[in-house]
């Protein structure tokens, strides 16, 4: 159904320009930068070239078929171009500009128009007032903001729908320092078409999505919206970030897009009967989609901690335990055979006590030998293990150790606390799926969303 959006044989861009400040350039720079390896039309009546591409005055004028075709013309513009393209048989269209129902009742009889024209016909609607759409593994960018400002993240697990572009780039930006990889980039914008609910079907079968984030400001059919996520989140996990949860906000939401958000407290029940996992910003919105997508399931609360520095692993041990301030699982105790093995593998004036501290003379096979010694040990459910790469012995290979054990079967949260040589070590976690986290509280916190997830699953299983 959505192979021509998702991997487009060719696009058209109404509006393209070569001038740097108009956003026809951004998506343009953006689409060749990109790698794009289809047929990209400019449309602009004012030049034959753009970017080296030639240039047409009307779609018309292409004489081949468009998958997918971006709007980058004002609002009053776009309705002649929407009916061009209907007429064409254009698959997608992405509708950039805002100036429609965000903006009060003459927006919204634009809107209406657009509707109007789509209507009993195949082609579909991406927006309006979206800032594109990006999909890593086609290659294909439509996003409307230069490449020098943004960096977008390479091919990964994650699809990510969000009803609002700039927190969508913001996000996507600043997981890119992490190599934290993506499937699918959508901004529904005013979503007049095209939504979360059929998305949510689609990347349900996608095999290169093991999770989907989602961000919204309002759900306009919510029995439908819960039936889809309670049925898709129990095949792939889906995190949900929702603004508007005070009445105060809700009202910030419908002038951002236009659309009134529902009451948060049913909101909130509803993502509890589905099994979805909520975050409350958009830091905990991708750090659940990766440790649900990479991880297996997490099947009890018993949690043993490995450091190399002591004080990480007694404050992971208050987090861990605390109800206050904390995530009220419980600290695996370990049989005295995992501690014989642990304080065999360890400097002596190590601790093979739970939170285990190797202390900095531990070393990536010494982390293999205590990992080992804990994932046969039947009171332990989970791991979380600090990586920190500032002691002598311990070097990128951590990496591998943990890649290792981590096929055992039981999962392993990682923190990596640190800034470059961290970030580089969290890119060698993200390289082999393993979820890794540059702080204390979020490393928690995920294993947390992991076992909240996996009760879920194993309930629905017993029923």
């Amino acid at each position: 159904m959505f192979e021509a959006l998702l991997k487009p044989k060719t696009i058209a861009v109404v509006g393209a320009s070569e001038n740097p400040m108009k956003i026809g350039y951004a998506i343009m720079k953006n689409l060749i930068e990109g790698g794009y390896d289809g047929e990209i039309f400019p449309i602009n009546s004012n030049s034959s070239m753009i970017l080296g591409l030639k240039a047409y005055s009307t779609i018309v004028e292409i004489g081949k078929k468009v998958d997918l075709c971006v709007i980058a013309v004002p609002a009053s513009s776009s309705i002649k171009a929407v009916r061009d393209l209907v007429d064409l048989g254009v698959s997608h269209i992405v509708l950039i500009p805002g100036g429609f129902s965000e903006t009060g009742p003459a927006g919204k009889e634009l809107e209406k128009k657009v509707m109007e024209i789509v209507k009993g016909t195949e082609t579909r609607i991406i927006g309006p007032n979206t800032v594109g759409v990006y999909f890593p593994y086609a290659k294909v960018n439509t996003a409307l903001t230069p490449p020098d400002r943004v960096s977008f993240p390479g091919a990964g697990d994650i699809a990510f729908i969000s009803q609002s572009g700039a927190l969508g780039l913001l996000t996507m930006d600043s997981i890119s320092e992490f190599g934290i990889g993506i499937s699918a980039f959508i901004n529904l914008g005013n979503r007049i078409d095209l939504d979360e609910i059929e998305l949510m079907e689609h990347f349900n079968s996608d095999p290169n999505t093991g999770s989907i984030a989602i961000y919204i400001e309002s759900v306009d059919n919510g029995k439908l919206f819960y039936e889809t996520l309670k049925r898709v989140n129990r095949a792939k996990p889906v995190v949900v970030l929702k603004s508007g949860r005070t009445k105060s906000s809700a009202k910030a939401a419908s002038l951002h897009t236009g659309s009134m958000a529902l009451d948060d407290r049913i909101f909130d029940g509803m993502l509890r009967q589905a099994g979805a996992t909520r975050a409350f910003n958009e830091v905990e919105l991708i750090d659940y989609s990766k440790v649900l997508s990479y991880s297996p399931q997490l099947k009890g609360k018993n949690i043993a901690i490995v450091t190399t520095a002591g004080g990480v692993g007694v404050i992971t041990a208050d987090y861990v335990s605390a109800t206050d301030h904390g995530i009220g699982m419980n600290l695996a105790v370990l049989k005295e055979e995992t501690k014989r093995r642990i304080r065999d593998s360890i400097i002596a004036f190590g601790s093979a006590e739970n939170p285990v501290d190797l202390t900095a003379d531990g070393s990536p096979d010494s982390y293999g030998l205590v990992l080992s010694a804990l994932l046969d040990d039947e009171n332990v459910d989970g791991i979380i293990a600090y990586a920190l790469p500032q002691t002598p012995k311990m070097n990128l290979g951590i990496a591998d150790i943990i890649a290792k054990y981590s096929e055992s079967g039981k999962p392993i949260v990682v923190g990596v606390i640190g800034s470059m040589l961290g970030t580089e070590l969290i890119k060698e976690f993200e390289n082999k799926k393993i979820p890794a986290y540059p702080s204390i509280e979020r490393t928690v916190l995920s294993i947390k969303a992991l076992y909240n997830y996996s009760k879920y699953m194993e309930e629905r299983n017993n029923d």
